[in-house]
């Protein structure tokens, strides 16, 4: 068992695990790329990795700096374009999008615009939306990784930018977005959550180890959900810190932000 690690190498590890062999996931730089790739060596083998900017299926050579990087191509099965792309998720075929954000509340909405209140005067300035909001429009399930914080974990966003479950039960179906689809899991450094079936709500599933139930409470600006059959998250493994660090990120482009 590994000892040692990051936060941002427990989130990583843990999200790889999310990913299913034989499934396809449309992810965005940094921590959801480098968790894709990670599964893609220890845990499914047959991934589709996709990006925005037209990268289908790379054998990702080492970690892109953006979604339109070369190596997003990298023996890829196909080098497409940006409306394929959404095109793909409008169809139905894309299992997962892996995305972050700057807020999220407990219908796990997303801001990644601005902090404040004044849209053309923020406190801070984030890149937006990018594709993210139409990918956890129409893929059907949507992973969050983030750290979790009451600033980050926030009653209210600033900004939606994108869509979780809105307002809660139904409301995605009310605005017009395609049934059954919508946040899945949010892993964070202290906890993995998901979403009650019927409240559209966060509830937390697993802690991570060393992290208390006060630690999760303290840390989130909004009450949360428990399930009851509440697990401690599985540790970090020496295979998943060996290849993280050794071929999925060897220069701590990511892993090295903890």
């Amino acid at each position: 068992m590994a000892e040692r690690h990051n936060r941002m190498e427990m989130m990583i590890s843990v999200a790889s695990r999310m990913l299913e062999d034989n499934s396809i996931v449309v992810v965005g730089t940094g921590a959801p790329c480098a968790a894709a790739m990670l599964a893609q060596v220890l845990y499914a083998p047959g991934l589709t990795i996709m990006f925005e900017a037209g990268g289908v299926g790379p054998i990702l050579p080492a970690m892109p700096i953006s979604v339109g990087d070369s190596r997003t191509f990298h023996r890829g099965l196909m080098a497409c374009s940006m409306p394929e792309i959404f095109e793909a998720c409008q169809r139905g075929i894309v299992d997962y999008a892996f995305i972050g954000g700057a807020q999220i509340d407990r219908y796990g909405n997303i801001n990644s615009t601005l902090i404040g209140d004044n849209y053309d005067r923020p406190k801070v300035r984030f890149p937006g939306s990018g594709g993210a909001n139409d990918l956890a429009s129409l893929c059907w399930q949507t992973l969050i990784i983030t750290p979790q914080d009451t600033r980050r974990f926030t009653d209210s966003l600033d900004f939606l930018t994108t869509p979780g479950y809105l307002s809660g039960p139904d409301a995605r179906e009310k605005a017009g977005l395609p049934p059954g689809c919508g946040p899945y899991k949010v892993i964070t450094d202290l906890c993995v959550l998901g979403f009650d079936d019927e409240k559209k709500r966060m509830k937390v599933e697993s802690i991570h180890d060393g992290v208390t139930r006060d630690e999760v409470s303290q840390n989130t600006g909004f009450p949360l959900l428990w399930d009851g059959d509440l697990t401690t998250t599985s540790p970090v493994t020496d295979d998943e810190l060996s290849v993280l660090r050794e071929r999925v990120d060897p220069y701590g482009m990511v892993i090295g932000r903890s």
